[in-house]
């Protein structure tokens, strides 16, 4: 595999390691799966795990969706309310 990576272009390598994280993220993936994704980065040199860092305007967005959802309880209606009033008072 080491061999493969370093005749990689940087674009291919940052992509190869876009999808090992992905996989890693993705709740549909097995563990060993994760696992042997995670193995595979560390390999490649690049161990950054995705931040989870969320846009703030596009949290907003979603937390109103949620409130306007009828297919959403009045429990998640109220709790998105309670988040959306948070982030407006910081």
């Amino acid at each position: 595999m080491s061999d493969i990576v370093n005749e990689m272009s940087p674009e291919e390598k940052s992509n190869v390691a876009r999808g090992l994280k992905a996989s890693i993220s993705n709740p549909h993936v097995s563990d060993e799966t994760k696992a042997d994704a995670k193995e595979r980065l560390e390999s490649m040199g690049d161990t950054k795990m995705p931040q989870g860092e969320k846009d703030p305007s596009r949290v907003v967005g979603g937390l109103k969706a949620a409130i306007s959802n009828p297919g959403i309880g009045e429990e998640g209606t109220q709790k998105a309310q309670e988040k959306l009033d948070a982030m407006e008072k910081s």
